[in-house]
């Protein structure tokens, strides 16, 4: 057993004040590690960064075809959204689509991250509901899904058709065998999974253009609306969809809560994952950053990557007095 590794440092003037452990795995198209850092089989919940393997089902069923989806509904399929109005709207657009409603779901309502909705809620003295929970997109693609199999409502369930199918789309991208599962956030269960077989999985999207069979084409699709829509998979001043702009379709990148990311490098047929151990979304950004800047596809100088990577810390006045950087060992 590997133990976890330095990641991220925080420096303040000429002192190291912090130091963010972690793991990280790069896998090329043969599922091979190119590259790791810490244990590359250390089991972790993938969180919402394996919401593009949830969604592939949602098109090798032919749902997705049944109900004429679009790039921007397979995004949101895939996001954690801000909850602002560009991404509610389509939600309910889509149950809408479906004849169902904000009843139908069952990821709970959630205060949105985005401050114009959620200052209009106050402003009405409303409260927030299910189309604003950041996995609304996800649920979604869900309900769709169960209905395209003519399942029953409560498609959270462990054992409901549409998570048995989520399932078996980890364990053949993974090609890991299930290793358990916990609750998420919004209530689906979330399947447990190597590092490396998280990063496996990512490495067969990044290559699935070159295959012809159906879940390499779904894989294909999604990363492709994702990169086409990344303001719908997270929204502004998110580093999910700063870095996606800044990489101009060239890799598609996913967060999950606890510190868990995932990127999609389909030019280099690679995939990425990493987990930072302390759950700090700080260091899971920038180590994602340093990571896709080493393979070439990220501009480590471009004004999104600098929030992230080697950003400063400002104190109340606005002055600089540090800074969040990767360490060495990650260029």
């Amino acid at each position: 057993m590997t133990d976890p590794v330095p990641m991220t440092e925080i420096w303040r003037a000429s002192l190291l004040e912090s130091v963010h452990m972690g793991h990280a795995v790069i896998c090329d198209d043969s599922g091979q590690i190119v590259r790791a850092w810490g244990n590359p089989d250390v089991v972790i919940y993938p969180r919402s960064s394996c919401k593009m393997i949830q969604a592939l089902p949602l098109i090798t069923s032919g749902a997705a075809d049944k109900f004429g989806l679009s790039s921007e509904q397979l995004a949101l399929a895939c996001a954690s959204h801000n909850g602002a109005a560009i991404h509610t709207d389509r939600v309910k657009a889509w149950l809408d689509q479906l004849g169902l409603g904000v009843d139908d779901l069952r990821c709970g309502p959630q205060e949105p991250d985005d401050r114009p909705a959620r200052n209009a809620l106050i402003r009405a003295d409303e409260s927030p509901c299910q189309f604003h929970n950041n996995c609304s997109g996800k649920h979604a693609g869900f309900l769709t899904l169960a209905a395209h199999m003519g399942a029953g409502p409560e498609y959270v369930e462990v054992d409901h058709p549409v998570q048995q199918a989520s399932l078996s789309a980890i364990e053949e991208t993974t090609q890991v065998e299930s290793l358990g599962y916990g609750i998420d956030g919004c209530s689906a269960p979330n399947f447990a999974t190597t590092l490396h077989g998280l990063a496996r999985s990512m490495a067969f999207f990044a290559s699935a253009q070159d295959r012809p069979d159906r879940q390499s084409e779904a894989a294909a699709s999604l990363t492709a609306a994702m990169m086409a829509h990344p303001e719908l998979v997270a929204g502004e001043g998110r580093a999910c969809t700063e870095l996606m702009r800044a990489m101009g379709r060239r890799a598609a990148i996913k967060t999950g809560a606890e510190a868990v990311y995932v990127a999609i490098v389909p030019e280099k047929r690679m995939g990425i994952a990493l987990k930072i151990v302390d759950g700090g979304t700080r260091a899971a950004e920038c180590t994602i950053a340093a990571l896709l800047v080493g393979l070439g596809v990220l501009d480590a100088d471009h004004p999104a990557t600098r929030k992230f990577m080697n950003a400063p810390i400002l104190n109340r006045r606005g002055m600089e007095c540090g800074v969040v950087r990767p360490v060495a060992t990650l260029a």
